[in-house]
């Protein structure tokens, strides 16, 4: 069943967060799952919001997420992430339709 992460950001040290960005798709390459969106505007239709960057990414099961997720480069590239972001992240199992 599909899974997508979805990862809410905040920056705070957009020089860092922009050395992960450029490093990133070098990684996530390696890897089965597909970006789904990236939106650094994007239109907040209900509550409060106080993000500044959206990311959702698709991936054919959970155990390829993780894989990812738990990767050594990718555990050393976010350093850079962290760093450069708060970061709310999430994984979202997709729906099983009957």
């Amino acid at each position: 069943m599909a899974v997508y992460i979805i990862a809410q950001l905040k920056f705070k040290d957009r020089d860092a967060y922009n050395r992960y960005q450029a490093k990133f798709f070098g990684v996530f390459k390696r890897f089965k799952g597909q970006v789904l969106a990236a939106d650094e505007k994007p239109l907040r239709l209900e509550g409060d919001w106080d993000r500044d960057k959206v990311v959702i990414m698709s991936f054919p099961d959970q155990a390829e997420a993780e894989r990812f997720m738990h990767d050594p480069e990718y555990a050393e590239i976010s350093k850079d992430r962290h760093a450069g972001a708060d970061t709310v992240s999430v994984l979202v199992r997709g729906l099983q339709m009957p």
